[in-house]
């Protein structure tokens, strides 16, 4: 095999997606529409509710609205303002979506007449505490895929079975870059200076695609990397990667797919503090006690060392907004799946930690960008 025609399909894949998969499968096609028929987010909460206390806890269910219009009725119908409710995160609009909403508890009698189309209380408690963004463990998925063969759905099978075995790259999904996939491009214009935005949350909003754009680089960077290294000699792999033999031959007897590099910041997954990688602790990775994670630039953010920090640094720019760190490789969990021959449907379910999209585990999939229909 030679190195090249590898090194070109994945530079060709990162020039109309950012997001290279490391699945070896050839690409499968799929009809994927954002719908709530067939896409279906449950939040899982971060914590038990006590039962009792100053803030009504809601489930609720909403269809073709965002969160904060969701919010944004309740606030109306309750006479509050919409920042005195809590809520753990933003839910898609073109789906159907059970999340969890704190209201002050005197609005429990003014709800008993809450009526709209698409919005449905099915639970209600109390809490001590507002719901906080990021109090949440992660997200539930049922995905429903249409014009599945029975070649593809066996070919899925066989993904889904390698993802829920290894993991997969924790890539932002299209969703943050914007109907034209590009507002990171306006985001860097602000950062140097080039492009005055007065509206602050526009600004921020643009920045944060920028710096999601940047993680995004660097981590398909990593995954080419990890595929070379599996794929060639020692010899042909640091030619073509521009990494020392000694350094190769450190990665390539890691057996997990995505190659750790000396220097990686680590955190204890799913949560936890962040520590320097060194030899010999890639079964922790393996063992899903631990896992890498990548650099969102800008302030205060920590920054890899050694082998690590200098591939990342490629993607580390001065940015005049907060940084951190945000875990590069992610382990989907409760994967189930069935495939509807009668009606080549494929229906999948699983469970994803907070802040990672279900539509890059369709892109890990289907080897492949992923948009819905209705984009």
């Amino acid at each position: 095999m030679q190195i090249a025609p590898l090194l070109g399909v994945i530079v060709n894949r990162a020039s109309s997606m950012d997001r290279i998969g490391y699945l070896n499968h050839a690409p499968i096609e799929f009809y994927f529409r954002q719908s709530p028929n067939d896409f279906v987010v449950d939040e899982l909460p971060l914590y038990e509710f006590s039962g009792d206390g100053e803030h009504l806890v809601l489930l609720v269910r909403k269809k073709s609205l965002t969160t904060l219009e969701m919010i944004s009725s309740f606030a109306k119908h309750c006479g509050i303002k919409e920042r005195d409710i809590g809520y753990a995160g933003l839910k898609d609009k073109h789906a159907l979506t059970k999340q969890y909403i704190s209201l002050p508890k005197k609005c429990e009698e003014l709800l008993e007449g809450f009526s709209h189309p698409n919005i449905k209380i099915l639970e209600k408690t109390y809490h001590n505490n507002k719901i906080r963004i990021g109090h949440l463990k992660g997200n539930r998925f049922f995905i429903r895929l249409k014009k599945v063969s029975s070649v593809a759905s066996k070919m899925i099978d066989e993904a889904l079975k390698d993802i829920e075995l290894y993991g997969m790259p924790n890539y932002f999904g299209y969703q943050r870059f914007g109907i034209n996939g590009d507002n990171y491009k306006e985001g860097e214009l602000v950062i140097k200076g080039e492009k005055r935005v007065a509206n602050k949350k526009l600004r921020e909003f643009l920045i944060s695609a920028y710096q999601s754009h940047l993680f995004n680089l660097w981590l398909a960077k990593r995954v080419e990397i990890s595929r070379v290294v599996e794929a060639f000699s020692i010899k042909d792999a640091s030619l073509a990667l521009g990494l020392s033999e000694s350094v190769v031959s450190e990665l390539k007897v890691q057996k997990q797919p995505f190659k750790l590099v000396e220097g990686d910041l680590m955190m204890h997954y799913p949560h936890g503090r962040l520590f320097s990688f060194e030899l010999g602790e890639a079964e922790r990775f393996a063992s899903r006690d631990i896992a890498p994670t990548g650099l969102i630039a800008g302030k205060r953010a920590s920054r890899s060392t050694s082998s690590a920090g200098e591939i990342e640094a490629s993607f580390d720019e001065e940015i005049n907004a907060d940084g951190s760190r945000r875990y590069a490789w992610i382990f989907p969990y409760d994967i189930s799946s069935k495939y509807k021959s009668e009606d080549a449907h494929y229906e999948l379910s699983f469970s994803l930690p907070k802040g990672s999209y279900a539509t890059v585990l369709l892109e890990q999939i289907a080897q492949q960008e992923i948009r819905s229909s209705d984009e």
